[in-house]
C-alpha cells in the first residue's frame, strides 16, 4: 500500500464549511453523508463512491449518480467500517474523515471504535468544529500548537506516558480510561512531543 491519500464524508454532525478536496487521490462518503453534501452544493460528481445501503435514496440525483454507489447491505458493519474497508482496497493508507462526531454520541463512540480496528492498517484523522484527532503512534510531534487545547484519551490504557511542552507534563505516568485521563490540557510551546510505551492514546488538538 502506497501513501494515497483520501478524503471521506460520514454521517456525523456535518462540518460547517466544506474543506477543499483538492490534493487528495480519493474522494468518497457514505449514503447518509452524500444527503448533506447535496445540500451544502459540494461538487457530488468528484466522488468517487458514495458506500451504504441506499434505503434511504430516492429520486433523479440519486438515478444520475447510480454509477457510484456501492451497495454494502452488511448489517453486522456500520458505513464508516465498510467505507474504510473499500478505501483500503482501493490503495490508500492516509484517509481523512469528517462527520465523525457529533450528533448522537453513539456513533461517535462507535466511529473511534471503528477507527482503532484500522490503526494498524490506515492513518486515520478525524476533523470537526473543535478539534482534530486520532490514534498516537508512539513517539509523536505536534507543530505549531501553542495555547491550543491537547486532550490525551486512553483506549483503554496508556502506560508510561510522557509530554514536552503541555503545562500539565507528564512524566512516564499511566493513564487509564476507569480511572485516569489526561483532558483539557493545552500547549505552552509551539512544539509538543508525546510518547507512550504500550497501549494506545488518541490525540485530540483543538482549533
Amino acid at each position: 500500500m502506497d501513501n494515497k491519500k483520501a478524503i471521506l464524508f460520514i454521517n456525523g454532525l456535518p462540518p460547517k464549511n466544506l474543506p477543499e478536496t483538492d490534493g487528495y487521490d480519493l474522494i468518497a462518503c457514505s449514503d447518509g453523508a452524500f444527503h448533506y453534501l447535496k445540500q451544502k452544493n459540494f461538487p457530488v460528481e468528484k466522488l468517487d463512491f458514495i458506500s451504504g445501503d441506499f434505503d434511504s435514496h430516492t429520486g433523479n440525483d440519486e438515478k444520475v449518480y447510480q454509477e457510484k454507489f456501492i451497495y454494502t447491505p452488511d448489517q453486522n458493519k456500520t458505513d464508516f467500517e465498510k467505507s474504510l474497508e473499500i478505501i483500503q482496497q482501493k490503495g490508500c493508507r492516509k484517509v481523512d474523515v469528517y462527520g465523525g462526531s457529533g450528533g448522537e454520541m453513539d456513533h461517535f463512540l462507535g466511529n473511534l471504535t471503528v477507527a482503532f480496528r484500522f490503526k494498524n492498517d490506515l492513518e486515520l484523522t478525524f476533523f470537526d468544529e473543535y478539534s482534530t484527532y486520532f490514534f498516537s503512534p508512539k513517539s509523536l510531534v505536534l507543530e505549531k500548537v501553542k495555547g491550543k487545547m491537547i486532550s490525551l484519551y486512553p483506549f483503554p490504557k496508556c502506560k508510561n506516558v510522557a509530554t514536552k511542552g503541555l503545562n500539565w507534563a507528564l512524566n512516564k505516568e499511566d493513564l487509564d480510561v476507569t480511572s485516569r485521563i489526561g483532558t483539557r490540557n493545552f500547549a505552552v510551546a509551539e512544539k509538543v512531543s508525546i510518547e507512550f510505551e504500550k497501549g494506545d492514546l488518541v490525540v485530540f488538538v483543538g482549533r
